[in-house]
């Protein structure tokens, strides 16, 4: 008996300390996220009309990526509803073809429908290799538009890469 409440007390624990470490790191993307937003608005001006119009957009702060023909990144974020954080999000590439290097960056996905919206949060969302982020630069989001209801920016943050491939990214979330 006391070693079948050892094993239930020690899984309660490892429990606890699981949930307070994911709830700490989930904390940490959040933080990261909001300074993200600001970063973004201030690269370029013209982002303001997608974060006050979109449904809803999920923001990837710190996407990490590198590659040497077949390539691969990832990344958590936050996504958004008016304006409110209503849940986090994970982000997998994978791709192949004539790539080399490393980079990180940020990346935010727009949505301009409440039908895209959902699309995500339900997990049937995926970009294929058409799919491209439009890079941020000074007004560049002026000429941007959605395609089947969904607009994706990315910022760089460093690195270098030099990619010509095909693959695709694919999004997984949950509610808080």
């Amino acid at each position: 008996m006391k070693i079948k409440n050892s094993i239930v007390s020690m899984a309660l624990l490892f429990v606890t300390v699981f949930a307070f470490a994911q709830n700490k790191d989930d904390m940490r993307v959040m933080k990261d996220a909001e300074k993200a937003i600001t970063t973004l608005k201030q690269s370029d001006r013209g982002l303001e009309k997608f974060f006050n119009n979109a449904s809803g957009y999920v923001i990837f702060p710190n996407v990490g990526e590198g590659a040497l023909i077949i390539g691969a990144a990832s990344g958590n974020g936050v996504l958004y509803e008016n304006g409110v954080s209503t849940g986090m999000a994970e982000m997998k590439k994978l791709d192949i073809g004539i790539q080399a290097g490393g980079e990180a960056y940020t990346q935010v996905v727009f949505f301009e429908t409440e039908e895209a919206l959902n699309e995500f949060k339900e997990g049937n969302f995926e970009f294929s290799a058409e799919a491209k982020a439009v890079i941020i630069d000074e007004a560049v989001s002026k000429n941007a538009n959605y395609n089947d209801g969904v607009v994706v920016f990315a910022k760089s943050k460093g690195g270098v890469m030099a990619d010509v491939s095909i693959g695709g990214q694919k999004f997984s979330y949950s509610e808080f």
